[in-house]
């Protein structure tokens, strides 16, 4: 398919004016959006509901969760950046800026792994831990493993946009929905950090 087929494709018409690719991905974006919303009501009530629960500081390393959280960040302005110069025709950009962002989420993903090792280290597992909170470790485990499976596969699309990109094969909108999408999970992130480290 040439350059100018795919680019006629993704601006075909549809109810919402825009493009039919960016319709699908804004609808799973909605709905995993809404997911992560029910995990994180279902930590907060369980929260609430529980006479005694951890202080996130005596678990965690709030410093180290903090930066964590900048370096996701920091790859959203990158891909920002990489949607910026695709639509500036300017591929050499496009593809340093996606290989920038993939570094960025390859490193979040290593410091979750540490966290993760650290937590277990500690003693906690998916139906105990050494604080007596059951429901603490549980919500751990799948709010963060759910979202870090989130940022897997976003590394791993973007490996492949930068790789279709070096072959001159995507295409402006192609880069936007990657973008589309990790903006999301970052935003996602942005919650997570707020309500179950620091709240």
């Amino acid at each position: 398919m040439t350059h100018t087929a795919c680019t006629a494709s993704e601006t075909q018409a549809s109810p919402f004016a825009v493009s039919w690719q960016k319709l699908m991905m804004w609808i799973f974006i909605v709905g995993d959006g809404l997911l992560f919303a029910g995990f994180l009501a279902s930590y907060g009530f369980a929260r609430l509901a529980s006479p005694f629960w951890p202080h996130q500081s005596e678990v965690f390393s709030l410093s180290f969760i903090s930066l964590m959280t900048f370096v996701l960040i920091s790859s959203s302005a990158t891909m920002a950046s990489a949607v910026g110069a695709a639509q500036r025709g300017n591929s050499p950009a496009v593809v340093r800026y996606v290989a920038l962002t993939a570094l960025g989420g390859a490193i979040f993903l290593g410091m979750q792994a540490l966290e993760w090792t650290e937590f277990i280290h500690d003693g906690a597992r998916l139906y105990t831990n050494p604080w007596n909170v059951p429901q603490f470790s549980a919500f751990f485990f799948l709010i963060t493993g759910f979202h870090g499976t989130h940022v897997l596969s976003g590394v791993a699309i973007l490996l492949i946009a930068m790789v279709r990109q070096m072959k001159h094969k995507a295409t402006p909108g192609g880069i936007e929905l990657v973008g589309l999408y990790w903006h999301f999970v970052d935003l996602v992130w942005v919650f997570i950090f707020t309500l179950f480290y620091l709240l």
